[in-house]
């Protein structure tokens, strides 16, 4: 009985306006960030190297390299702080985290796209 109410709000923050994505895709994210009392949208892009599936509670983490140094940033899924998420392109990876790459640098990091596959 308790159960079902949670699980109610839960499916009531969902979005439904989001692109599906996997590991390995590269997305453009859209953030908005209030400074003060003006708000701005930041993007981020880069590789999704995990995702968290947990319904409402739902993360992925993306990286990018970022003036030589790797920048990784965990986003909440379905957060009304983010405006939009454009999928820049599909890549083909064999494995749901992808945290070889904070080792490799430059073309190493590359994940195969999947017009190259």
């Amino acid at each position: 009985m308790n159960m079902t109410k949670i699980q109610e709000f839960e499916q009531s923050l969902v979005r439904s306006d989001l692109p599906e994505f996997r590991v390995g895709d590269t997305l453009r994210v859209h953030y908005k960030i209030v400074e003060g009392d003006k708000d701005r949208i930041q993007v981020f892009q880069g590789v999704v190297i995990k995702r968290h599936r947990a319904g409402a509670r739902s993360t992925f983490t993306v990286r990018k390299v970022s003036f030589n140094v790797g920048v990784e940033r965990v986003f909440l899924l379905h957060s009304p702080r983010i405006d939009k998420i454009e999928i820049v392109s599909k890549g083909v990876v064999r494995r749901s985290r992808l945290f070889y790459l904070r080792e490799l640098q430059g073309k190493a990091a590359r994940v195969r796209d999947q017009k190259d596959a």
